[in-house]
């Protein structure tokens, strides 16, 4: 059975479900312009007695934001933490949303049993001059009023290039034409110390799913994790690339629930 709920903070709404099950909870945090839908492909191959929260961050899919207000998404995952009572649970995160939950795991270690990070990004991190370029063209377009263009950047990025070319293509359309742009225009998360600084005291138990045809930033920020957190085990998929949850959703699913159940 899965409940809705819906979090009331004080610049903020918060937007999920929550399948019922028995053990500690899993906790899915999508990525940039994605929402709690984009977990759907895998989460049917998750064991149906895993209970599982899913929920839209701030300013995402069904999720408010109040404008002006700067915010952490790793505050808003402990205040979703706090409200539904649960002590401790399990947490995945997908790129924007693996930077949110390892932000939260460094940050409340004691909150976390096991950290699953799926093409994570990483909190401050610095960007190759090449991102940050594309990143500006997507930006000036959405501020300029043309989300059509910013739509067509983002889905031509380099970063989905093998998803665009595998059969979740029409999944990764439909994502990006139900995202509103408006963190292209202006983005409220309070500037934070880079994480690359405090990785190093990552002791919970971490699974990093990887493909080996992401990008270049993307790829460095994993092997720093994996080099200096503490107890991570890495997969590194070979034919896969950023969209792991796009493009290898089953395959994923049976990994995490092998790390979950050990």
């Amino acid at each position: 059975m899965t409940t809705p709920f819906r979090i009331d903070l004080e610049s903020a709404t918060l937007v999920g479900e929550w399948r019922e099950g028995t053990g500690t909870p899993l906790v899915l945090v999508h990525g940039f312009g994605g929402s709690r839908h984009d977990w759907e492909p895998m989460v049917s191959d998750l064991g149906a007695g895993l209970p599982l929260i899913t929920y839209d961050q701030r300013g995402f899919g069904d999720s408010t934001g109040e404008l002006g207000v700067p915010f952490s998404h790793a505050e808003d995952l402990l205040a979703l933490l706090d409200h539904l009572k649960i002590d401790r649970a399990d947490l995945c995160g997908m790129s924007l949303g693996g930077a949110t939950v390892l932000n939260f795991a460094l940050s409340h270690p004691d909150r976390v049993r096991k950290l699953v990070l799926i093409s994570p990004l990483m909190v401050g991190w610095s960007w190759t001059s090449e991102w940050i370029e594309r990143w500006k063209q997507i930006g000036r377009a959405a501020r300029a009023g043309d989300m059509k263009t910013a739509r067509v950047l983002w889905w031509e990025h380099p970063l989905f290039d093998p998803t665009r070319a595998s059969p979740a293509a029409d999944m990764l359309r439909e994502s990006i034409a139900n995202f509103h742009g408006r963190q292209w225009v202006q983005d409220d998360q309070r500037p934070e110390l880079p994480d690359v600084d405090r990785v190093t005291t990552l002791r919970v138990p971490t699974l990093l799913l990887t493909g080996a045809l992401d990008t270049e930033d993307f790829r460095l920020i994993a092997d720093v994790i994996a080099g200096a957190g503490q107890n991570v085990a890495r997969i590194d998929h070979a034919d896969a690339g950023h969209m792991l949850n796009f493009e290898i959703p089953g395959q994923i699913a049976g990994e995490i629930e092998q790390f979950l159940s050990t």
